[in-house]
């Protein structure tokens, strides 16, 4: 590959200069052109000339939100340089998410792993969503279980023959209205009556014949998030 330049910043000096070394012995197409410890530092060196790639600490000086800033400001000035985030904020999921939409090429989660050459030529290739171990099983692991999450759902429409109007009336139950408010809705298409058949009609199929009586509708609702009808994830009343 062609040769690359590179600035670093980080804010533990230790840390700093293991990360240096790094570049200059596993990495050698890449010019170490500078190293920054503060946020006035790095813009210093920016000025004097722009690097094919930052990699970037998130905490800088106790601060999280200052590398997040630092990235958003370089994705709109720089749309072509590549960002590599390097940060010990390892449990800090939500600040991944931001420093992602901020326009980060990669993140590299700091867990006694040094920082790996193929990580960096990755992201100098052009890949996107660069991560190293330690996040990917955390996405992996999310992945998982929001895919079991939808199967499951789709199966318990399926085996309660739950059709489009029951998962509707059931949703704004437990969203809190009442069956008047249910049949005012655009898309139901029911008055009071019928829905008070349609929540008895749901009760027989999703209780057994020795439970059903005095369901009321929020033991109804309980039923329907035990069986993976209605997901609380996705708990939000239809548009008027």
């Amino acid at each position: 590959m062609e040769p690359f330049k590179v600035i670093i910043v980080e804010d533990v000096k230790l840390e700093l200069k293991g990360t240096e070394q790094i570049f200059r012995s596993d990495i050698p197409e890449a010019e170490v052109i500078g190293t920054a410890q503060n946020e006035s530092e790095f813009w210093k060196l920016m000025r004097v000339q722009v690097p094919d790639l930052v990699l970037l600490d998130l905490g800088l000086g106790g601060s999280t939100t200052v590398g997040v800033d630092i990235c958003r400001q370089l994705r709109s000035r720089y749309s072509s340089l590549k960002i590599l985030i390097f940060t010990g904020e390892v449990l800090n999921e939500r600040l991944w998410v931001e420093v992602l939409g901020a326009g980060a090429d990669g993140i590299i989660l700091k867990t006694g792993n040094l920082l790996q050459r193929d990580d960096v030529m990755l992201v100098m290739h052009g890949r996107h969503y660069v991560f190293n171990e330690p996040i990917l099983e955390k996405i992996i692991t999310r992945f998982k279980k929001l895919v079991n999450g939808e199967t499951e759902k789709s199966d318990a429409l399926i085996n309660y023959e739950i059709d489009e109007y029951d998962e509707r009336f059931l949703r704004h139950l437990a969203l809190g209205y009442t069956k008047e408010m249910i049949s005012n809705l655009r898309q139901m298409p029911f008055g009071t009556k019928s829905l008070e058949k349609r929540q008895a009609d749901l009760i027989s199929r999703l209780f057994p014949s020795s439970e059903r009586t005095g369901v009321n509708a929020t033991r109804l609702v309980t039923k329907a998030f035990q069986l993976h009808i209605l997901d609380i994830n996705n708990l939000l009343p239809d548009e008027d």
